[in-house]
């Protein structure tokens, strides 16, 4: 068993509930939420009432590799297995955590050992050459960028037996962006009120997470990819009596994605309709129309312009060659777009 046993996360949660497997498991990389949750799943494994016994929780930068050994060489009481759970791994030095090698080379069957450097690479030559001898499994936890958000909504809902609109989704993805912990935060709270099966409609977001169904920069980028000043304007207006939940930096994020995405449906105006959705990372004919539309409403010159004017807001909206009001700033963006 030589091979490297690496597992997605929805994989290896999975694997958790049905009983592990293996008896070490190792979990690293960037995004700590995933490793959090992953923890949290192996501690559940240790009944409520046996917890004291066959669950160890230790800390690599307080307490020292023998000490660790030591507690996975003990033996379960009561019960099958115990869990012995290394939290904060990154924080220890490579040659300490190393010496975990010996136990990682000829490990307790009676025990689930899992390492967990969180958000960082893990570390330790010898260490990370017995899991992979082992064939024991190596869970990265990669950042989380807003291309990959479609999907991570998508996963989040459905593992909390929901179904996602569309707008929806992309709400979601505007408001909370590539904060994991919020995003799963409040679908579970929308897990909790609605029945199982349910859709997640704007509406629902709306009512119970706060985020306007028709004031949102979904909406905005709708508005523009018409021409709609009148319905844009007014979306502008609802940002700058609202600042606290519409900061101008997701807008900036927003309309540059957008009018990025049009730049490049313009060059690739041969490509077939799936091939341009394959291109811009976009999962439904909903979300793709904006596109189509505003391709019909500027043109390629146009679009450059407007990226230029993105970057020229971005730097004043830091102060830098100008000391107007960031909502001023916005709407004179708006503005400059609609008359490209």
């Amino acid at each position: 068993m030589a091979a490297n046993n690496t597992l997605t996360y929805a994989s290896l949660m999975a694997e958790i509930k049905r009983g592990p497997k293996y008896p070490v498991y190792l979990l690293h990389g960037q995004e700590g939420y995933f490793i959090d949750r992953l923890a949290e799943a192996f501690e559940m494994l240790v009944p409520d009432e046996m917890k004291a016994f066959n669950l160890y929780t230790l800390y690599a930068p307080e307490t020292e590799p023998d000490t660790i050994i030591r507690a996975c060489r003990s033996f379960p009481m009561m019960g099958e297995r115990q869990v012995v759970i290394l939290k904060e791994a990154q924080a220890a030095r490579a040659d300490v955590i190393n010496r975990l090698h010996t136990y990682v080379s000829n490990p307790s069957p009676t025990t689930v050992l899992v390492i967990c450097f969180r958000g960082a690479e893990a570390k330790g030559k010898d260490l990370l050459a017995a899991i992979r001898k082992g064939g024991y499994p190596n869970f990265e936890s990669k950042k989380i960028y807003e291309s990959g958000l479609p999907a991570l909504i998508s996963g989040l809902v459905k593992e909390n037996n929901l179904t996602i609109e569309a707008k929806g989704q992309a709400m979601l993805a505007d408001y909370i962006g590539t904060d994991v912990s919020r995003l799963y935060g409040e679908i579970k709270k929308l897990a909790l009120i609605l029945p199982p099966g349910s859709m997640i409609t704007p509406e629902v977001i709306e009512r119970n997470i706060g985020i306007s169904k028709d004031y949102n920069n979904f909406e905005l980028c709708d508005a523009l990819a018409t021409r709609n000043g009148e319905k844009a304007l007014r979306i502008i207006h609802y940002f700058r009596s609202n600042p606290k939940n519409n900061p101008t930096v997701m807008t900036l994020s927003a309309l540059f994605d957008f009018f990025a995405g049009l730049l490049c449906c313009h060059w690739g105006r041969s490509m077939s309709p799936s091939d341009r959705m394959k291109m811009l990372g976009v999962k439904s004919s909903f979300q793709m129309k904006r596109y189509d539309l505003g391709v019909r409403a500027y043109a390629p010159t146009s679009v450059i312009n407007i990226i230029s004017a993105l970057r020229d807001f971005d730097r004043k909206s830091k102060g830098v060659g100008s000391r107007q009001n960031e909502y001023d700033l916005l709407y004179d963006l708006i503005m400059r777009i609609l008359y490209s």
